[in-house]
């Protein structure tokens, strides 16, 4: 959620023009990975939270991209991108770590 809070806060300074283009994939991306989790959590099953999870990661290599094209493009600088990019990679970990000891205890 705080990864996904940043982002909407780092978008709010792009141009109005970008509203429909990398702001709107930037939110989306970013909302989805929560969402995701949550959504996976909810079903109680750990089959379908594994596949949610992985579904997350998705959104947030996804998010990732969006973030340095957004870089590159100069809708933001590196300074203000990288904190959320630090982010990204801290969620990313979380979520390898989550998905390999749901997958380890699958096996058991």
């Amino acid at each position: 959620m705080n990864l996904a809070e940043g982002c909407y806060r780092l978008t709010k300074s792009f141009p109005r023009a970008e509203l429909y283009g990398l702001t709107s994939q930037i939110r989306r991306s970013a909302a989805s990975v929560p969402a995701n989790i949550a959504e996976g959590y909810g079903r109680d099953a750990k089959g379908s939270y594994i596949q949610f999870l992985k579904i997350s990661r998705g959104s947030l290599k996804e998010l990732e991209t969006h973030l340095l094209l957004a870089t590159r493009v100069e809708l933001t600088t590196s300074a203000d991108a990288a904190p959320a990019l630090a982010r990204c990679e801290t969620v990313g970990k979380m979520l390898n770590g989550l998905i390999r000891s749901l997958e380890a205890r699958a096996v058991v």
